[in-house]
């Protein structure tokens, strides 16, 4: 009997047609695109499962998959950060310092000087406290300390290291003993510690006042922004099971550009283009994305792409887009006072900038009611209006700006919500963190219409994962779907009707 379940020369199959079968060898390597599949259960397939030879090739893999997940499994805790060394010994006379040093210095005044100045004038305070305590320092020490007392005394005691860090993107206080920090996408522990509850409580405060908010047990809850336009967040206990949380969400300080995005390899020169193109044509865009994906950057990006001419409102519940542009008013909420009255919400601002002649108007974040009021500027003359939401997909983000309204005390059909939203909006750029750290524009979505109740959309571009390399990257290619697109009419009004249609075929 042969491998076919017939005996030689019986059956349909002449012995002269035999070689049409080929001969029988172990597979290599499927064909892309084949979308045979041979039986798993066959002991007799070659290549198959039960084939001999297949398990070397399939055992280190999953030997490899089961040691990651031991190892992950039996990890040492290490959530606490040690300080040793130089920093642990400068630490340590700091604490013997500040007390002395306080006694001399008058807080007021010192509040008044730069930096640099009060550097000069600790210097000999310092030296003089150090004699006291018959401590002997060499040179960088001597800097060291001095820097860290003026960071204690007029910044943010040991966050100003992390500030000041390039490479820091994020930073997450969890107590005063424990800091994170990401660097390139992942999270790694920061060698740094506050004193106590108290001294990290206190460097919440100081962070909030500057912008006139408070924090407190009455008011455990706080967004706040440094000078550099950084965003702050602030969580207090009770709320705070761990002590005062604060997240820190730093950005760059050199002005990031779609070129430059696509140079970091977040979208290819098409996609590049074809956002270019919805800029400065003033099409309506939603940045939808997941937290940390990149929405506010590529918000920033877009802008810089909007004609100098026009007037640009920004509304933000706390104010971190920094756009490139020269007629540019940022407007930013209000949270209630202690009697819970003098609120200003998104919504009564948007409803606010219809009246102050905007020609876009940008919302940092929607997570309300006040989408409605956003879609009634798009559609009333404010073309090339933008905002950012959170969801995972261009479908979902549809979705989610329905149920946005729908939380409202709007009294209107969902048919006439979704009408609205497809006659308002025109692209959905969709972005995402990816497991290795690299944050990738995934899709670019049309919004086409209405069919029935359902909103109709079209995917111009998309990126689609390959695999992963060795270091864990992964590997994957920006493909166009090669369809014309629905609002090349708005690119024709512009002049770029033809240039917009070669980037998205």
């Amino acid at each position: 009997m042969n491998g076919f379940g017939r005996k030689n020369g019986t059956g349909t199959v002449k012995p002269a047609s035999r070689p049409n079968f080929g001969i029988a060898r172990p597979m290599k390597e499927p064909a892309s695109g084949s979308r045979e599949k041979r039986p798993e259960s066959d002991p007799l397939t070659p290549g198959g499962p039960g084939a001999a030879g297949s398990e070397p090739h399939q055992a280190p893999a999953v030997n490899d998959a089961l040691s990651r997940l031991a190892e992950r499994a039996n990890a040492a805790d290490e959530s606490v950060a040690e300080i040793g060394g130089f920093e642990a010994s400068v630490h340590r006379i700091k604490e013997q310092v500040l007390p002395r040093l306080l006694e001399r210095v008058d807080p007021e005044a010192a509040s008044t000087l730069s930096k640099e100045e009060l550097s000069e004038e600790f210097r000999p305070i310092i030296m003089e406290v150090l004699t006291e305590l018959k401590i002997t320092l060499n040179r960088r020490e001597q800097f060291a300390l001095e820097k860290v007392l003026i960071d204690e005394l007029l910044g943010f005691g040991p966050l100003e290291e992390l500030l000041q860090d390039p490479d820091v993107t994020d930073i997450m206080v969890n107590g005063p003993d424990q800091t994170y920090v990401e660097r390139k996408g992942k999270l790694q522990l920061a060698p740094i510690r506050f004193r106590d509850e108290q001294h990290l409580f206190q460097i919440a405060q100081r962070i909030v006042n500057q912008v006139g908010r408070r924090v407190d047990q009455t008011t455990p809850l706080a967004d706040a922004r440094l000078k550099d336009g950084s965003r702050v967040n602030v969580i207090v206990p009770p709320l705070s099971l761990r002590g005062t949380a604060i997240s820190i969400r730093k950005f760059s300080e050199k002005p990031i550009t779609l070129d430059m995005l696509m140079g970091f390899g977040s979208m290819d020169d098409k996609m590049c283009t074809a956002l270019k193109i919805a800029g400065a044509c003033r099409m309506n865009v939603v940045i939808s994305g997941g937290t940390g994906s990149g929405k506010t950057t590529m918000l920033n990006a877009l802008s810089k792409m909007i004609d100098p001419g026009e007037r640009v409102l920004t509304i933000e519940d706390a104010a971190e887009l920094r756009l490139q542009q020269p007629h540019w008013l940022p407007l930013e909420t209000r949270p209630p006072n202690l009697e819970g009255q003098g609120e200003i919400t998104i919504g009564d601002l948007v409803k606010n900038a219809l009246r102050m002649r905007p020609d876009r108007i940008i919302l940092g974040e929607i997570r309300g009611a006040e989408c409605f009021d956003l879609l009634a500027a798009m559609n009333t003359g404010h073309d090339g209006s933008m905002c950012t939401l959170h969801a995972n997909s261009p479908r979902e983000c549809l979705g989610r700006m329905e149920n946005m309204i729908m939380m409202g005390d709007i009294k209107i059909p969902k048919e006439a919500i979704s009408r609205q939203i497809a006659e308002s909006v025109d692209l959905i750029v969709q972005v995402k963190r990816l497991r290795d750290g690299s944050r990738r524009t995934t899709n670019i979505t049309e919004v086409i219409g209405m069919e029935g109740d359902v909103i109709v959309t079209q995917e111009l571009f998309k990126f689609e994962y390959l695999d992963e390399d060795e270091e864990g990257k992964i590997i994957g290619e920006f493909r166009s779907s090669g369809l014309r697109p629905y609002t090349l009419e708005k690119a024709r009004q512009f002049g770029f009707d033809q240039a917009y249609l070669e980037a998205c075929l």
